[in-house]
């Protein structure tokens, strides 16, 4: 599809604010919560990142699409964004991987796109205004009066309260084993991932270090873990607001009862602040891309992180802490940011359960949270000989 003589564009804010561009993608009207992204590069993986589904993406990097798409790096089944906001469109992809271009993905998944837009202004708006709802209206849509289409944005529901895992969760179970993914020998351990929105890289982590993983959907019950005698429990990044995630929050309380080792990542990690008896609240503008700076207090490192999350939970950075739920012990923030000391991970020190709020899974993003899937193994392993010795 040609990116020459486009349809006209409107990105509408709820505050008023208005943005002219050209159609990206297909034509037509989306509806969303506007939020920026800094990667300046990984954009397919962000498009299929689940985490985004009803969220209207902005680009700050000016160039996008240069590389095409390719059906290895989807990390869903589809894109689950509501709408992509781009300031300079590629004309033409150019890389030896690339099977089509951006335009006709988005066009042919259905998402309406506004290209021509100055995303950094965009930006800066939303840093001082906090995300907010919005709207992308491109062909005859576009032509509307304004004060119609601010009137849409606005009727929207908010991200706040939305329950959303459940829509993007797979829809049936599934295994992953670690010989798919260059493993030689038998498994390590047998790990239950439940699918908030689970990107494609989580499980090639873990199965490429000997895990067997049972991938069920969001709605299974903690007896539909416990029926794969699993030596550990995985929770997913994924959309929403946690405050919604009641039926994880009993679930994962029964995990931690059960005495099961868990690791949650993003959503997974703010369904386990809740379980532990602390808050969430949502964040003004969020964490996401691909260079966020996180301590790791563990190791005394900082490491750079791929982020993507809107809400936080509400816990007391320093020393350890009885959890607000006090049959689980002590627990501590084990990571912050350095950029606003937001929590960005919690670990018991009485159970082995630990999480974190950004993306160790890396795709895309730096790889320095990597080892944090070996911990998660070396947990198991240890409660294992614990348990056998016993």
């Amino acid at each position: 599809m040609s990116l020459l003589n486009r349809e006209p564009a409107v990105l509408v804010l709820a505050d008023g604010t208005v943005h002219h561009g050209q159609a990206y993608g297909q034509t037509g009207t989306t509806l969303g919560e506007a939020v920026f992204t800094t990667g300046m590069t990984g954009y397919q993986e962000t498009l299929t990142d689940p985490s985004y589904a009803r969220q209207i993406i902005v680009q700050t990097f000016p160039h996008i699409g240069n590389t095409g798409v390719n059906t290895e790096d989807a990390e869903s089944r589809a894109i689950f964004a509501a709408g992509y906001v781009v300031r300079e469109a590629a004309r033409v992809p150019s890389n030896w991987r690339s099977q089509r271009s951006l335009d006709d993905e988005l066009d042919a998944q259905g998402v309406v796109g506004i290209q021509g837009v100055d995303t950094r202004a965009v930006t800066r708006h939303l840093r001082s205004a906090g995300s907010m709802k919005a709207g992308i209206f491109s062909g005859g849509a576009a032509r509307r009066p304004l004060a119609d289409l601010v009137a849409e944005v606005q009727a929207q529901p908010s991200m706040a309260g939305a329950r959303l895992a459940d829509e993007v969760s797979t829809e049936s179970a599934y295994v992953v084993e670690p010989a798919e993914h260059g493993w030689e020998g038998e498994p390590l351990h047998t790990v239950v991932a439940l699918d908030l929105g689970l990107k494609a890289a989580t499980p090639r982590h873990l199965a490429a270090r000997g895990i067997r993983l049972h991938v069920l959907p969001a709605t299974s019950s903690f007896e539909d873990i416990t029926a794969l005698d699993p030596d550990g429990v995985f929770l997913s990044n994924g959309p929403g607001d946690p405050a919604t995630a009641d039926d994880q929050v009993a679930l994962l309380r029964q995990v931690l009862d059960a005495g099961l080792p868990f690791f949650g990542i993003c959503f997974g990690n703010q369904v386990f602040g809740r379980a532990l008896g602390f808050g969430t609240y949502k964040l003004p503008f969020g964490h996401r891309g691909p260079n966020q700076p996180v301590m790791d207090k563990t190791t005394g490192r900082v490491e750079i992180t791929s982020q993507n999350h809107g809400f936080a939970v509400d816990a007391p950075l320093g020393e350890p802490v009885m959890a607000p739920e006090a049959a689980y012990g002590r627990v501590e923030v084990s990571h912050w940011s350095l950029n606003d000391q937001v929590v960005e991970g919690l670990r018991l020190l009485d159970r082995p359960a630990f999480s974190v709020q950004f993306h160790p899974e890396s795709a895309a993003g730096p790889h320095d949270s990597a080892p944090l899937f070996d911990r998660f193994i070396a947990m198991m392993t240890e409660q294992s000989s614990t348990s056998e010795g016993a």
